[in-house]
């Protein structure tokens, strides 16, 4: 346990990882460690092998944990013993040799934009201070690509109307800046106008209650999920929807690449380009449905 609480020290203040981060590598280490214990004679971390990793890994996959989970407890452990390493601990990673299970991933889910239209178009009353916060939610994700924790941390000093822009703070306390038009900046100043009657009383906070305390992220993600069930059918109705929603919008009319990575406060590129994919899906979509060699029967072109 000694050298897991001090790699936890380690992530979360020498390397600034988020607390959910640091909370998720603590749960599959102390998981592994106490696989470790139950065998014969008892095993401890820093003296395991890799076949200690794969039984784990078969047990684990045998009572019905996902390939993706897995594959996460692998990330972690990998993390864990390049840390041993460098610390002198072993004399080379555990993790060296091993291959994660292979997980199938499926394309991200997204909102086509005449759907968000649909809510983004409502007209919203200047006096109705909690109808004009929540659009400006749905507002925001869809066209900035916020992440749900981005959204709710914003201070009312990070919006900067004059300027039009965001100022974000992203993963690892990572800052970028996300700029938004005029449009928004009206929404913007209708809200703060309406906080300011509805709430009285100044908060550091950019979003908040109808009683003036901070918004928190459940409240955002049953927004989210209850407003996108009125206009489609997709199963997963998250926040994060709207931020590939965001994504591949702006692909689809023709953005950078490095632009959307830099909106999105990606750190590699190879994160954006998940995004290409479901550009060419609709590519082939509209192809297909107007194609006239395409919609034949039979045709060369079909499918």
């Amino acid at each position: 346990m000694k050298w897991i609480e001090s790699f936890l020290r380690y992530v979360r203040y020498e390397k600034n990882y988020s607390s959910h981060t640091v909370l998720s590598y603590k749960h599959d280490l102390s998981q592994f460690e106490n696989y470790l214990s139950q065998l014969e004679g008892g095993v401890a971390p820093e003296v395991a092998e890799r076949d200690h990793v794969r039984d784990w890994a078969a047990s684990l996959m045998e009572e019905g944990v996902s390939t993706r989970t897995v594959a996460r407890k692998f990330s972690a452990l990998r993390t864990f013993y390049r840390y041993l390493q460098k610390q002198g601990v072993v004399a080379e990673s555990l993790m060296r040799d091993i291959v994660p299970p292979k997980i199938h991933k499926s394309l991200p889910s997204f909102v086509r934009p005449a759907e968000m239209d649909l809510l983004l178009d409502e007209k919203v009353s200047d006096d109705d201070f909690p109808a004009l916060r929540d659009h400006l939610i749905l507002s925001i994700l869809y066209m900035t690509g916020m992440r749900r924790a981005e959204l709710v941390g914003l201070l009312d000093a990070d919006v900067d109307t004059r300027a039009m822009q965001f100022k974000v703070l992203g993963k690892r306390n990572k800052q970028r800046l996300v700029p938004f038009g005029r449009e928004m900046k009206a929404e913007i100043d209708t809200y703060r106008a309406a906080r300011k009657r509805f709430v009285g009383e100044e908060s550091p906070s950019f979003l908040v209650r109808d009683d003036g305390e901070p918004l928190y992220p459940q409240y955002v993600y049953r927004l989210v999920n209850r407003r996108l069930s009125e206009v489609t059918t997709l199963s997963r109705r998250s926040p994060h929807v709207l931020r590939h929603s965001f994504a591949s919008a702006l692909l689809n009319d023709g953005a950078e690449l490095n632009s959307v990575k830099e909106l999105l406060g990606h750190q590699s590129l190879a994160s954006t380009q998940v995004y290409t994919h479901i550009t060419f899906e609709e590519l082939k979509r509209d192809y297909k449905q107007a194609h006239p060699r395409a919609i034949k029967k039979g045709g060369h072109y079909g499918s």
